[in-house]
C-alpha cells in the first residue's frame, strides 16, 4: 500500500500569551509526547489519515480523513513549543487549530496561518501502545472524526476526550512504517556484544483472506446506481439487467455503480452480467466487494486529480477475460487483502488513453490463483510506479504469470511492451515479496 504523509508541527507559544488565552497557567508538555519530526496521523477507528482535502492552502480549510496516499497534505510536522506541540501541514505550512477559537464540542478543526496561542497548541497523550489522544490546549477537547465515522472524507472536529477509537491517532514517521516511541519511556540501549548480528528487515506477511461469500438476496440493476457518501449492500448480489445486461468486452459500457468523490461502497456482491462493474470519479473506497464474474472490468478509476486515491480493500474477483482493475485517470490505486482467480491482468494503467498521466498502484496481501497472465501493467514513460508486497500465487508451478510488465504508453494506437520484472524504479518489489504454492 502507498503510505500517506502529512506534517505535524508545533509553533512557539509564549507562556504569558497562553495563560491569557486559556485562562490558566501553561501546562507542561506531556511526558509521553512523541519526538518532534514529520509524521502521518492514522485514525485508530478507520485506518484513514488526517488530511487537508484537495491539498487546499486556504485558511479555514476543514481537515478530514482520507485513504493514506503519502501526499504532502497528509504529512504533518510536529514541533515543540512552550506547553505543548504544534501541527503544521507540509504542503501549506499552516497549522491545525480550532475554527474561531471555539471551545464547544463539534467545532471544526481547520488549518490556519500559524500563530501563538493555546488554540494553535496541542498536547499528545499516549493512551495505549502507539496510540495518542491529541488534545487542544485552548479547549481541552480531543481531535475527533465526526460521529466516529470510518468513511473516507469524514470531517475532523474536536469533541470531549474519552476512550472512543475515533479519538485516538497513531503516529507513523513520514515515509516509514514504525510508529515513534514515546520520548519519556525511552530506556538505554545495552551495548552490543561481540557476537551480535544485525536483525534482518522484516518482509511483508500475508493475512488470512475470507472465502467467497453467500449472497443475502439479489437485485437486478437496470440503470447505474449513483453512490455518494456510504452505501452498504448488506452482502446482496447486484447484477445487470436491461441496458446493463451485457458482460462482454465492449468498450464504453455503463457501470452498475458510479462512486462520487469521497464515496464508500461496501459489502456488495456483483453477479453476472456485471456490465462495467464500478466506476470511481475521485477518491473512493470499495470494501468487501466481490465480483463473481467480471464483465468488461471489475472497477475503473476515472479520477481527475493526482492527489486522489481509489482503494479496494478486501473481497475478490474472478473470471475476468481481460483486466480486473483499470486505471484511466491520474492518482493512486491501492489493492489490498484481495483474492483473484482466473483472469487476464489484475491491474492495468491505461496504455492508450487520449490523455495520459503518471499513475501509481500499491498491491499488498493479494492471493492470486491461476490461470492468469499478469498482475500489473504500467507505463514508466509517463512516470507510473508499482509497489508490490505479500503476494501469494497458487497453481502456477511453471511461474508463467508475469508480476510486473512495463510498457511504452501512447495516446493513440497500441502500447509496446518494454520489459518485465523488478527494476527498483518503476516495478518495486523483490523475490521475497512473492510466494508460490
Amino acid at each position: 500500500m502507498l503510505p500517506t504523509t502529512r506534517t505535524l508541527r508545533i509553533a512557539a507559544c509564549a507562556v504569558a500569551t497562553l495563560a491569557a488565552v486559556a485562562g490558566t497557567a501553561t501546562p507542561a508538555a506531556s511526558a509521553s509526547a512523541p519526538a518532534a519530526g514529520a509524521y502521518v496521523l492514522v485514525n485508530a477507528a478507520s485506518g484513514l489519515c488526517l488530511d487537508v482535502p484537495g491539498k487546499s492552502t486556504a485558511d479555514g480549510a476543514q481537515l478530514a480523513q482520507h485513504a493514506c496516499n503519502g501526499g504532502t497534505n497528509q504529512t504533518w510536522t510536529l514541533s515543540n513549543v512552550s506547553g505543548g506541540q504544534r501541527l503544521t501541514a507540509s504542503h501549506s505550512g499552516k497549522c491545525a487549530t480550532i475554527k474561531d477559537a471555539g471551545a464547544s464540542a463539534g467545532k471544526a478543526v481547520v488549518q490556519q496561518a500559524c500563530a501563538t496561542g493555546a488554540f494553535h497548541t496541542w498536547r499528545l497523550d499516549l493512551v495505549s501502545g502507539s496510540a495518542y489522544r491529541v488534545v487542544n490546549l485552548g479547549s481541552g477537547k480531543c481531535l475527533n472524526v465526526k460521529d466516529g465515522s470510518t468513511a473516507a472524507g469524514a470531517a475532523v472536529q474536536q469533541n470531549s476526550c474519552d476512550a472512543a477509537a475515533g479519538k485516538r491517532w497513531t503516529l507513523k514517521a513520514a515515509g516509514s512504517a514504525p510508529a515513534p516511541a514515546p520520548t519519556a519511556t525511552a530506556k538505554p540501549t545495552p551495548a552490543p556484544t561481540a557476537t551480535a548480528k544485525p536483525t534482518p528487515a522484516p518482509t511483508a506477511t500475508t493475512s488470512p483472506l475470507p472465502g467467497w461469500p453467500t449472497a443475502n438476496g439479489q437485485q437486478p440493476v437496470t440503470e447505474t446506481i449513483a453512490v455518494s457518501g456510504l452505501r452498504d449492500g448488506g452482502m446482496k448480489r447486484f447484477y445487470g439487467s436491461g441496458a446493463l445486461g451485457g458482460d462482454g468486452q465492449n468498450e464504453g459500457q455503463a457501470p452498475l455503480f458510479k462512486l462520487a468523490d469521497g464515496a464508500v461502497l461496501q459489502n456488495v456482491i456483483i453477479g453476472s452480467p456485471g456490465a462495467d462493474g464500478v466506476h470511481c470519479v475521485g477518491t473512493c473506497t470499495l470494501k468487501n466487494v466481490w465480483w463473481e464474474d467480471v464483465g468488461e472490468d471489475a472497477a475503473t478509476f476515472k479520477g481527475t486529480s493526482a492527489a486522489q486515491t481509489m482503494t479496494i480493500d478486501g473481497g475478490g474477483a474472478r473470471a475476468a477475460s481481460d483486466k480486473v482493475f483499470q486505471h484511466n485517470g491520474p492518482g493512486t490505486m491501492v489493492l489490498k487483502n484481495l483474492r483473484v482467480e482466473n483472469f487476464g491482468k489484475l491491474y492495468r494503467s491505461c496504455g492508450n488513453c487520449s490523455k495520459q498521466y503518471a499513475r501509481h498502484v500499491v498491491v499488498s496481501n493479494v492471493q492470486v490463483t491461476a490461470p492468469a497472465k499478469s498482475l500489473v501493467g504500467i507505463n514508466p514513460n509517463y512516470g507510473d510506479t508499482a509497489k508490490l508486497s505479500a503476494i501469494t500465487i497458487v497453481g502456477d508451478s511453471g511461474r508463467k504469470i508475469s508480476i510486473c510488465d512495463r510498457y511504452k504508453g501512447v495516446t493513440s494506437g497500441e502500447p509496446s511492451k518494454t520489459g518485465s520484472g523488478p527494476d527498483g524504479v518503476s516495478c518495486r518489489y523483490t523475490a521475497s515479496d512473492v510466494a508460490y504454492r
